[in-house]
């Protein structure tokens, strides 16, 4: 069996990925106390987050 060639490279995706968070976060970061605010609050925009942190709120009241 070959293994599939790549079209994509992880690495430069993810840097990418969080040169895009940060630049919003520059852009924004009066709004947040610090860093880590910025990112729960980005986490917490769609309904598969929303559900996500459901769960761990979930599973720390347990």
């Amino acid at each position: 069996m070959t293994a599939k060639t790549k079209t994509f490279d992880c690495v430069q995706m993810k840097r990418q990925a969080q040169e895009k968070l940060l630049a919003e976060y520059e852009s924004r970061k009066d709004e947040f106390d610090c860093y880590s605010q910025f990112i729960e609050s980005k986490s917490r925009c769609s309904t598969w987050q929303e559900d996500f942190w459901a769960k761990v709120e979930q599973a720390r009241r347990q």
